[in-house]
Order: C-alpha cells, then sequence, then structure tokens
C-alpha cells in the first residue's frame, strides 16, 4: 500500500516542477505562444489546487478516503492524458485544470490512508517518509523534466499515464476503505468557487494589463471583480459551518503573520523560479536539460539548511530566521539584476545567486510553515496547515502573474536585460517585504485548546496531508 501511495504523490508533487523548466519549449511547440497565455499552464494548475484542498479533503471524510484517493487518481492521469494530447495552449491550461482537480483529491487522501493503516508509534516517521517525496520531487523536478522535455515536452506528462494507471490497478486490491462519515458537513463548495474566481480575476488583469492597458474597462473589471467577489468569500466564510477558511484562526497572530509571510515568499519564489527558466533558455539558449541542471544547485542546498533552521530558530526566534531567509533570497535574486548580462557565464553570474536563492528557501519556508503549524490549537493543526499551503499556492500565482506584467510592461522582448533585471528588482522586493511579515512572528508555542475555532466544524483527517504538502519532512 505504501508504495501505491508514494507512486501517487511523487508523480503530483514532480508536475509543480518540470512544467516550469518546460515552459518555453512548450510556448516554441505552439508557434511562439505568449508569455500571457502559458503563465496560465502554471497559474490554472495552482488556482484550481488551492481552492479544492481544504474541500477535497472534507469531502474524502464523508465519503471515504479509499474512493477518493482512486478517483482522484484516475482524473490526474486522464488529465496528464489531455496535457500529452493538447494540440494548443487553451486545452494545455483546461487540461491542467483537471490536473489540479485530481492532484487536490489525491494528495490528501493519500496521506490519510497512510495514517489509517499506520500504527501509532510509527506514525511520525511515516509522514516524514510521505513528505521527503515532496522534497525528492523539488530536488529531482529541473534536471527530469529537463531530461524528458528535451526528447519532447509532452513526455513530462506521459510519463504518469502507466505510474496512475498501475498504482489504480493496485490500489483497488490493496487499500483499506476507510474514512466514512456521513454526519460531516458538506464543505463549503460556493465559497471555494468565489475564492478560485477571485483570484483568477487578479491574476487575468496583472496578466493582461500590459495588452489591455491599465485603464481599459476589461482591467479595471477584473480587479474590481476580484475585490468583492474576495469580500463576499470572507462574509460567507465567517457563517459557514465548513468553511474553507477557518477565519478565527487569523485571530492568532502567529498563525496571521506566517500565513502572510508564507504567502509573500511563495510570490517571490514563483517570480524567481519562472523569470531564472526563462532568461536561461529565452535569452542564454540553453536547452531545455542544460536550463534543468543549470537551477537545480538552489533546489540542492534546501534540505540541508531546512534541517539547520529548527535549531536556529530556538537559538535566535523564528521571526528572525525566517526574515533573513527572505534576505537571503532577496540577495540572491538581486545579484542576478546586478551581475547577469546577456553574454553567458554561468559560474561567476549566475551559480551564486541560485545557490544563495536556495539558501534562503531552506531557512526562511520550513521556519514559517513550522510557525504557523504550531500557532494553531492542536485540533486545528490540519485545518491550518490546509491554510497555510494554500497561502503559498496562491503567492504562486501571483508571483507569474506579476512577473509577467513587468516583463510585458517593458517590453521584453526588445530589451529583455532591462525586463528582466526590473523583475528581479521586483522580486527582491517582495522578499523584502516577505522578511518584514516574518519579523512579526514571535517563537512559537501551541496555542492553548481555548483558542479560537469554530468548534461546529470536524477537522477533516483527509486535510492532514497539507501539513506535509506545506513543508519539507525537516521541518517537523
Amino acid at each position: 500500500m505504501f508504495a501505491v501511495v508514494i507512486a501517487a504523490v511523487f508523480v503530483t508533487n514532480l508536475d509543480l516542477f518540470v512544467v516550469n523548466v518546460a515552459l518555453p519549449e512548450i510556448g516554441r511547440d505552439y508557434d511562439g505562444a505568449s508569455l500571457e497565455s502559458l503563465s496560465w499552464v502554471l497559474n490554472g494548475y495552482a488556482l484550481v489546487y488551492a481552492s479544492l484542498l481544504v474541500v477535497s479533503g472534507r469531502l474524502a471524510d464523508r465519503y471515504g478516503h479509499r474512493p477518493g484517493f482512486l478517483l482522484g487518481l484516475v482524473v490526474f492521469t486522464a488529465g496528464s492524458a489531455l496535457c500529452a494530447a493538447a494540440p494548443g495552449t487553451g486545452w494545455l491550461i483546461g487540461a491542467r485544470v483537471v490536473q489540479a482537480v485530481g492532484a487536490a483529491v489525491l494528495l490528501p487522501t493519500s496521506l490519510a490512508l497512510l495514517l489509517a493503516t499506520t500504527p501509532q508509534q510509527r506514525r511520525v516517521g511515516a509522514v516524514r517518509a510521505w513528505s521527503a517525496v515532496g522534497g525528492l520531487a523539488a530536488a529531482l523536478g529541473p534536471v527530469l523534466g529537463g531530461l524528458l522535455a528535451e526528447a519532447d515536452w509532452r513526455w513530462i506528462f506521459l510519463i504518469n499515464i502507466p505510474v496512475g494507471v498501475l498504482a489504480f490497478v493496485l490500489g483497488t486490491r490493496v487499500l483499506p476503505d476507510v474514512g466514512r462519515d456521513r454526519s460531516a458537513p458538506m464543505p463549503d463548495l460556493l465559497g471555494a468557487a468565489m475564492l478560485t474566481i477571485a483570484i483568477g480575476a487578479l491574476s487575468l488583469g496583472l496578466v493582461e494589463a500590459d495588452t489591455w492597458t491599465w485603464a481599459d474597462g476589461r482591467t479595471i473589471g477584473c480587479l474590481i471583480a476580484a475585490a468583492v467577489l474576495t469580500a463576499a468569500f470572507v462574509f460567507r466564510s465567517a457563517r459557514h459551518r465548513a468553511p474553507v477558511v477557518e477565519l478565527p484562526m487569523l485571530r492568532i497572530r502567529a498563525f496571521s503573520a506566517a500565513t502572510v509571510a508564507s504567502l509573500l515568499f511563495s510570490v517571490a519564489f514563483a517570480g524567481m523560479l519562472l523569470s531564472s527558466v526563462l532568461w536561461l533558455q529565452d535569452v542564454w539558449g540553453y536547452s531545455v536539460l542544460k536550463a534543468g541542471l543549470a537551477v537545480a544547485p538552489g533546489p540542492l542546498v534546501v534540505p540541508p539548511l531546512a534541517v539547520l533552521s529548527g535549531a536556529l530558530a530556538q537559538r535566535i526566534g523564528v521571526g528572525r530566521v525566517a526574515a533573513l531567509g527572505n534576505v537571503l533570497f532577496g540577495l540572491g535574486v538581486l545579484s542576478w539584476a546586478l551581475l547577469v548580462g546577456t553574454s553567458r557565464n554561468y559560474a561567476a553570474d549566475f551559480l551564486p545567486g541560485m545557490i544563495i536563492t536556495g539558501l534562503g528557501v531552506g531557512l526562511a519556508l520550513p521556519t514559517v510553515i513550522a510557525a504557523g503549524a504550531t500557532a494553531v490549537p492542536p485540533a486545528r493543526l490540519a485545518t491550518g496547515s490546509a491554510v497555510l499551503n494554500m497561502s503559498r499556492q496562491v503567492g504562486a500565482v501571483l508571483g507569474v502573474a506579476v512577473l509577467v506584467t513587468v516583463l510585458g510592461d517593458l517590453g521584453g522582448q526588445n530589451d529583455p536585460l532591462a525586463a528582466f533585471r526590473h523583475g528581479w528588482y521586483t522580486v527582491a522586493g517582495i522578499s523584502v517585504a516577505g522578511a518584514i511579515a516574518a519579523l512579526v512572528i514571535r517563537p512559537a508555542h501551541a496555542a492553548p485548546a481555548s483558542a479560537p475555532a469554530p468548534a461546529s466544524v470536524p477537522v477533516p483527517a483527509a486535510t492532514q496531508a497539507s501539513e506535509a504538502v506545506a513543508a519539507p519532512p525537516t521541518a517537523r
């Protein structure tokens, strides 16, 4: 059973990284599709995944983890097949949305099944092993994505199909039927839709502002729609029995600060990753494989720093460690703006910044996630972690949108160096904002059981997967 769960989780995590590396190659195959349209290949996935993570976990608790896992596997595999067969950008974006629906169901139920069949004394080790898959996918993603896309970018999706089919066949035989509670309230599906459309409208307005202009009615309409729907989402969440976001948790200072810091860091991280891949392939002319290898040193330095960050946080405080990580991350990106030129000099100009950003990720991300997760009452650990993970995915959507906006506003194709430098300055500035938000976080102490939380809302076991998705295993 463990092998089935791990295989399925690995391919879903892998897709978060391989698509970034292959994005320029996809654009060339689609007759030079614009960066604005290609950005939705990334954002469509992250947006739907973020909105459905909590909802799908609660639905799985109501109707069963085994059928939820198998359904998620089928949907994700079918979405992968549709991605591989997509004849154009619009079809690929739609197929990525299908993939995201499957992943949002698959990941929460996978850990719930693992916990249900693991003895209490072995559960910590099982969770660490499960979550280590995310770190492995992050480390292997750029290189494996480069290898597959070097042959044809469609292979980054085709490889999921045999894994999905085999996992489904074995899963029907070995997975236990657990976690069925029909008395649990239905999750807020309308609220999830409101959140999806709100963030989507904001991203659309940002991405298309260069084409439409900021004064265009369509741009203004998108921004207004995002604001109105966000307000409606907050209003509804305050009154629903099983909301997507439990608002009382946001009154816990450490948790709300960690959520904001997580969102800002994810905005910067998404902008950094996409900008580096675009620069290496579109400006320096690297092959997709060479670009994957060039990006890999950053993820590789994250695990050891994640281990050290816990001890360092105990000595100087979680807020300072997280802020230091943000500052290092920003300095790494800033070094590209100051050093990188159109002449290729990877070792001197690009590699140092990539390593420094990896150091920043290793210090900031696990520290912020751990601080936020431990700030909520024990009964709300899974839900709080889901909110933190959702903030990361929303940040990823906004990070891609912001970068595309900056590159578009400055005419990236006419003067790529100037455009990318402004993009890197923007990412570095967002990192500074993340550092300021992180400083608000105080040394983590578990919130008392009396901390505000809507007692009428049962905590879904399936959404415990959000904790493992949200942070590297070394953060726990």
